[in-house]
């Protein structure tokens, strides 16, 4: 038999088993760099892409802010103009107001009464006067709980005075005025002519 030395040939083998080893090493290396390359270029392009999202949106909010900002404003100018509004309105409507109180109260007032003053605030009339008895006070706020303008008379005080040596009696009373709006009804119904009593 001859002798075969396969000493060399499994040195040989190692050697190229080595080599093997190694450049599949290499590439499964390289190709793991390439992937977490890839994942991170991915990640890297996703985060700049919802940065630019978010840079979108913070851009878009603060136009809504100044938009809600000019809307408050908005608000405010017209809620001072409804108010400007109604305060003309109330003008508007109550304007006749102190003439048809002056009217009524010369309507209203019975012979033997004189007044002294006459105060209004709000619908609140308050009247300051001289009769010549009870009688004729009572009179008075009889012809102003009949008045279609004037309601609810009710008297603060009276008293005896003496002025120009003639006992008379001071009345002070309140009387308030009816706010209304005047409708045909109420615009065609007349008021009492004279004084009672």
């Amino acid at each position: 038999m001859i002798p075969i030395n396969l000493l060399p040939h499994r040195a040989q083998r190692r050697a190229a088993a080595k080599r093997q080893f190694f450049v599949l090493a290499a590439m499964v290396f390289g190709l793991g760099v390439a992937i977490v390359a890839l994942v991170h270029t991915y990640f890297a392009g996703q985060i700049e892409y919802q940065a630019g999202r978010n840079q979108y949106l913070e851009g878009e909010i603060a136009v809504l802010d100044r938009q809600i900002d000019e809307i408050k404003k908005l608000k405010e100018q017209t809620q001072a103009l409804l108010e400007r509004k109604k305060v003309v309105e109330s003008l508007q409507s109550n304007r006749s107001e102190t003439v048809r109180l002056l009217d009524q109260l010369v309507r209203q007032l019975p012979d033997g009464v004189y007044l002294k003053t006459v105060k209004q605030i709000g619908p609140r009339v308050n009247v300051v006067g001289y009769a010549t008895s009870n009688a004729r006070v009572s009179t008075l706020m009889r012809n102003f709980e009949a008045s279609p303008f004037l309601e609810a008379p009710g008297l603060v005080e009276i008293r005896a005075v003496q002025i120009d040596k003639q006992n008379l009696n001071e009345f002070n009373l309140n009387v308030s005025l009816t706010r209304e709006k005047e409708g045909p009804a109420a615009a065609g119904k007349p008021a009492p002519k004279g004084p009672q009593g």
